[in-house]
Formats: C-alpha cells, sequence, structure tokens
C-alpha cells in the first residue's frame, strides 16, 4: 500500500535563504541588463562613443550603485578591482583590431563605464565596514 507523501512545511531558515537567493538572482540580472544597456548604447552612439542621454547615464549609474552594494561581496574588493583593470587593458587593446574594432571598443568601452560606480561602491562598502563598522575598533 502507497502512503500518501505530505509537505514538510519550510522552517523560517530555509524561507530565509530563498528570499536571499531571490534577491541575487535579481541583482545578477540588473548588473547584466546594465551593462549590455551601456555597451549597446555607447556602441552604437552617433559621435562614436562619446553620447549618451543623461538621464540613461543616471539611471545606469543608480543601478551600478544598488549592484555594488547588495549584490558584489566587499571582501572580495582586490579581484573586483584587478578584474576592473584587466578589463580596462582589454579596451585598450582591442581599438586597434581592423574595422569593428571601433564597435567593440566602443562597446567595451560602455560597459567599463558602468562599472566604474560598482567598483567605487564596492570599494566604499569595504572601507566603511572595516573602519566604522568594526566591532574590534
Amino acid at each position: 500500500m502507497a502512503t500518501k507523501k505530505t509537505d514538510q512545511p519550510q522552517t523560517s531558515k530555509e524561507k530565509e535563504l530563498e528570499i536571499i537567493e531571490n534577491w541575487r538572482l535579481l541583482f545578477k540580472w540588473l548588473f547584466i541588463f546594465g551593462a549590455i544597456t551601456s555597451g549597446v548604447t555607447y556602441a552604437l552612439s552617433p559621435d562614436t562613443g562619446t553620447y549618451q542621454p543623461d538621464a540613461l547615464i543616471w539611471t545606469l549609474m543608480l543601478i551600478g550603485v544598488v549592484v555594488g552594494i547588495f549584490y558584489f561581496d566587499s571582501d572580495d574588493v582586490i579581484n573586483i578591482g584587478l578584474r576592473y583593470l584587466i578589463f580596462g587593458t582589454v579596451v585598450g587593446a582591442v581599438e586597434n583590431f581592423y574595422v569593428v574594432g571601433i564597435y567593440i571598443t566602443n562597446f567595451l568601452l560602455g560597459v567599463r563605464l558602468y562599472l566604474g560606480p560598482i567598483v567605487l561602491t564596492v570599494v566604499l562598502v569595504y572601507f566603511v565596514k572595516k573602519y566604522f563598522l568594526n566591532k574590534h575598533g
């Protein structure tokens, strides 16, 4: 005779972990959306990457600050900073590609300009945690 399985109610810890995972998923997609939007608008701008609408710039900066606070781990600030510097070096090297180099460079430059506020926010969060919220003085 088959027994009926009853669904066990989730504990508060499991519910909390599920909520945190849902928020991390949202912030991950915000990060991806901002990077793609910034890259595409910068690559397709009429003055070879020198124009973006002001409202878009402020919106992407706000998204970058929110993502920097809630998505990235401030304890990993060294690796995030190194990735940002390496990405900037790649942007400088790609501009010498033939024909499509300008479009790829502008796309990557747009993404780099989006990553700037994120990295700055992560660094600020790191220093606030280390020097102001540290319990050991």
